[in-house]
Order: C-alpha cells, then structure tokens, then sequence
C-alpha cells in the first residue's frame, strides 16, 4: 500500500512581502560529473549514450579534462576528471545528487540497445504516482543514470 503524503507549500509572497520574486530560471542548462577514467567515461558518454560533443579542454594547471557534451532536447553534461577523486558514495543513499533522469520514447527499445553494448540494467518498474516505467542503469563511476518512459 502506498501512503501518499502532501502538505500545502506557502508561497513566497504569504511567506515575506510581495516585493520577493521568484527566479527566472529557464530551464537546465547543464550537470557535472567527476569520473575517475576519464577515456572510459567518454566513451560511454558518447558510444553508449550518443551524446555529441561540444568541447574538449585539458586544463594543465589542474591535470584535468573538462568535455563538454549536448543532451537531446537541451541541456549539456559537463564532464571533468581529476587526479585521484575520492570515489562516489551509492550505498547507502547519501545526500546531494541522487540520480540523473532522461526522457525517452520507447523504454524497451532503449534497453535492448543498452543490454546489446553490454550495459546492464535494472528491470522495468512503474512510477506509483505518475503510472509510468523507468529503469536504471549506472556510468562508469556507478552514477545512477535513469531512463524514464515519455507518455504515449
């Protein structure tokens, strides 16, 4: 049984003086991620995902490459590597970034070519809100990366 919980949110203006605005934020422009090979990222970045690249920077002073990737629809995932990250806490969940999340069409026709470059993944589940299916599948790094189905 799921318990669905909600609170009513007081907005901004119940909250100070209407002189307070929200942000105008357009939409996500992009997400770092650290990765600890940064060869191995590329390529699943690129070869497995697709995503085309933007710009590719070494940066000397810090021994770090910095690649620059465009996501479908908007948005880029900026791609860095260091001399020896610490690596990334996945279990048990931590705070801070929990996953990133893509909008795809058909789920199963994504998992099958995940599963054919020798990606695995996790079984389809359905959102309990929303009644849509995802699954999930990790980077190199063990980043949680989600694919979640468009509505048809």
């Amino acid at each position: 049984m799921l318990l669905i919980i909600s609170r009513p949110i007081k907005s901004p203006q119940s909250l100070h003086s209407e002189q307070i605005r929200n942000l105008e934020i357009k939409a996500l422009h992009h997400v770092a991620v650290i990765c600890s090979d940064y060869e191995r990222s590329k390529a699943f970045y690129t070869e497995v995902l697709g995503f085309g690249i933007l710009c590719e920077t070494y940066r000397a002073e810090r021994d770090s490459w910095k690649l620059d990737l465009a996501i479908p629809g908007g948005g880029q995932i900026e791609l860095f590597s260091f001399p020896d990250p610490p690596p990334r806490v996945n279990r048990p969940e931590a705070q801070g970034l929990r996953h990133i999340a893509f909008l795809v069409g058909d789920l199963d026709a994504q998992i099958r070519d995940l599963t054919i470059k020798g990606i695995i993944v996790e079984p389809v589940r359905t959102d309990e809100l929303t009644g849509q299916r995802f699954t999930f599948f990790a980077d190199p790094d063990g980043l949680p990366i989600e694919l979640y189905e468009a509505l048809h």
